[in-house]
């Protein structure tokens, strides 16, 4: 028997699939990933996340203090530099450390009436200088002291140090922290190496010094900060190894003159740091896809067959059979 029209073989279309859209369903165990692999990631970009956030906060200070100084009548700012100077001539004590502590303590005592906490001190910042390390990413305001209070918000002048105006026979000690989570500081201060250079910046005046020392020393050593007969120097104190404390790290440079045409002309000029966050391209697209996971995990894992193509399924080759049997 043969057929008349459609497939030769006799065998009937091929029924449809059934094209229903999946149907979502909520699962703990999705949500419970995705918000695992949320915390994860907070966890790990936090310390870069919070170092941007301190630097950005650190670089509006400098920045605003630069242009209140810059609005300044020049016989202030001169009087201010000479009270520091006269400070530094009186000056009689050298510094001490407390051994196994991250803070550097200082004390200094002043022959005449000169209140330390008040020399080259700038409202509305109240910090006393700028430092600027081009060769580790440092631009940070300084300010009196060195309390804890202080360091988390950027370096301290160790009391008891000369300030940091220049001068031949003098030597002033910035301390800053190191490994903290929630800023960078001197963190990077290990990495400076001899001959890179460094500016302070106080009331609008740029100083300039090169590094030609660095050394490791123990807490008590305290002869390594003393002032030397004309040398004009400038210390930054760090402790390590980093988490542990148990010495210090001393980066001493001395005065560059004259004072580079182009440091005199970056004075009050806007922090190049912190770059743009790159961290938050990453934590949005970490975000985006524990989300889009969660999304995913719950839709169905095999889509749906029509009753027809189900029956054909469980009956073999089905209406092709029937077919063979009748042309039989």
């Amino acid at each position: 028997m043969t057929h008349d029209d459609g497939d030769p073989t006799g065998a009937a279309p091929s029924p449809s699939r059934n094209t229903s859209p999946q149907r979502w369903r909520f699962t703990w165990l999705g949500l419970t990933v995705a918000l695992l692999l949320q915390a994860g990631l907070t966890l790990l970009l936090y310390p870069s996340a919070a170092s941007w956030v301190a630097q950005y906060n650190q670089s509006n200070i400098v920045f605003d203090q630069a242009k209140i100084n810059a609005g300044q009548a020049k016989a202030t700012i001169d009087a201010r530099i000479d009270a520091a100077h006269e400070y530094n001539g009186l000056l009689q004590s050298g510094a001490l450390y407390a051994g196994g502590s991250s803070l550097a303590e200082g004390v200094g005592v002043s022959g005449a009436d000169l209140n330390y906490w008040e020399l080259l001190k700038s409202p509305p910042t109240n910090s006393l200088a700028r430092l600027r390390i081009a060769s580790i990413d440092v631009d940070l305001p300084v300010y009196h002291g060195t309390s804890d209070d202080v360091l988390v918000k950027g370096l301290g002048h160790l009391q008891g140090t000369s300030l940091p105006v220049c001068g031949e026979g003098t030597r002033a000690v910035l301390t800053g922290h190191r490994g903290l989570a929630s800023a960078t500081l001197f963190t990077n201060l290990d990495k400076v190496e001899p001959g890179d250079r460094f500016t302070i910046e106080v009331v609008g005046r740029v100083l300039t010094y090169e590094v030609v020392e660095i050394k490791v020393i123990d807490p008590d050593e305290t002869e390594e900060i003393r002032p030397v007969i004309g040398r004009d120097l400038v210390t930054l104190v760090t402790c390590t190894p980093l988490g542990i404390n148990t010495q210090r790290i001393l980066v001493t440079g001395e005065r560059v003159l004259p004072t580079p045409p182009a440091d005199v002309a970056s004075a009050g000029a806007r922090p190049e740091i912190p770059g743009f966050p790159w961290w938050v391209i990453g934590y949005g697209a970490g975000t985006g896809l524990a989300w889009v996971w969660f999304w995913r995990s719950g839709r169905a894992g095999r889509p749906d067959l029509g009753l027809v193509e189900r029956r054909e399924l469980r009956g073999g080759i089905g209406p092709c059979r029937d077919v063979l049997q009748h042309d039989a």
